[in-house]
């Protein structure tokens, strides 16, 4: 160290966000220095606290589009806060607290912006996205006595940009490559990517990201389907391997109008749900497929989606791929993965040194980390919105 240099000094930062799959609550505790390129982080800890039965279903009912009134989602707001601060309660034991949250809470709804993304027509009086996250980080900040930063999607949405995805500027400082192309794929509920060139020259104008299609929407929808409630995913993709994917299929459903979109574009549940989940089992009678042969076939569509749209719409195809995200783990889905990208290699963010389980919530840590700084967020080439701006809403605690 240059001896005219001082030590940086480190803020303890707790990341938090659920999914599109709402299986639980990701919470990472970590210890962040550095602003962007000098960006340090340390994660201290990393759980995932699973929803309470019954508010998951009400999620995944929300989620789903029934009708509730202004008092249940008000009721669903709060009970989803107090899980979340729970976790952020319970991640802290043990270790020195924290002094900032960053909250990206639980998405029920996501509207990409007039006919961008969806395959759906938004009225002409709606140029904007609309983009819904409940937990509300004022009670966050109210039940933990720490400022929570929330609701990061807003002001990228205000000025014509998507909201989403959110995470790759992060990725761009934290596993960026001098010499290499790579593709951070996140495969949560939905897929997103992010493609980052070599850091050299003007790099961070050439990054592109959006969201693949689905992840592990469908297969959990369709787990929990074909077991009658028994299980809700395929754990390590175990079920989906003993089966065959039926190409024709995956063929007919990439012809499907969001794979063809071009970025930047976001998607959800309410594309890749359970409706379009029920078309898939319909689709899938014709060719009469076993429960395994149908949980192969979704698997091959989230991989093919992937690939398709790396061929698709990237300036070049990367020389590695870093997964992360709970599809991560589905080692049948790596090995699909692998298998149609030929030479490329596979690997996860583990293997450079980034929790591949916790990075969506280191993320959001550092995107809170950022707003504190009054540091950007956004990344224009990914969400589409026309500038920089500071994401997120400062939830300031008082005691």
């Amino acid at each position: 160290m240059h001896p005219t240099e001082e030590v940086a000094v480190s803020t303890r930062v707790i990341g938090l966000i659920s999914g599109t799959s709402v299986d639980g609550i990701d919470a990472a505790l970590v210890e962040i220095s550095g602003t962007e390129l000098d960006l340090k982080i340390a994660l201290l800890a990393g759980a995932t606290y699973p929803y309470p039965a019954e508010l998951r279903e009400r999620i995944l009912a929300v989620g789903a589009g029934v009708a509730i009134s202004m008092a249940e989602l008000a009721e669903i707001d709060d009970a989803i806060a107090q899980v979340f601060a729970q976790a952020a309660q319970n991640i802290q034991i043990g270790h020195q607290p924290a002094t900032l949250i960053g909250s990206h809470g639980q998405t029920v709804y996501h509207r990409p912006p007039a006919d961008r993304g969806t395959g759906n027509k938004t009225t002409p009086h709606s140029p904007l996205g609309y983009s819904l996250q409940l937990g509300r980080g004022e009670l966050i900040t109210h039940i933990t006595s720490i400022t929570t930063v929330s609701n990061f999607r807003v002001a990228d949405i205000a000025i014509g940009g998507h909201g989403a995805p959110l995470v790759p500027k992060v990725d761009a400082y934290v596993l960026s490559h001098p010499q290499e192309r790579r593709c951070i794929q996140n495969i949560g509920g939905i897929g997103n990517v992010a493609y980052i060139p070599p850091r050299h020259g003007d790099w961070l104008s050439k990054i592109r990201a959006w969201d693949t299609g689905p992840g592990n929407s469908l297969l959990d929808l369709a787990v929990e389907h074909l077991s009658a409630g028994a299980k809700t995913y395929d754990e390590n993709g175990d079920w989906a391997a003993t089966g065959t994917p039926c190409h024709p299929l995956v063929e007919q459903w990439l012809n499907q109008d969001y794979f063809h979109l071009p970025p930047p574009k976001s998607t959800g549940r309410e594309l890749f749900g359970v409706t379009y989940l029920h078309q898939c089992l319909k689709d899938a009678q014709a060719y009469k497929l076993n429960p395994a042969d149908i949980l192969a076939t979704l698997t091959e569509l989230t991989a093919a989606s992937i690939v398709h749209s790396y061929r698709t719409f990237l300036p070049e195809m990367p020389q590695r791929i870093l997964l992360c995200g709970g599809g991560s783990r589905n080692l049948y889905l790596k090995r699909r993965l692998e298998l149609l990208l030929t030479s490329i290699p596979v690997l996860t963010t583990d293997e450079v040194g980034l929790s591949a389980d916790f990075k969506e919530a280191i993320a959001f840590a550092v995107l809170a980390y950022w707003r504190h700084l009054g540091i950007p967020g956004n990344l224009p080439t990914a969400t589409g919105a026309p500038q920089e701006v500071l994401l997120g809403e400062i939830h300031q605690s008082h005691s």
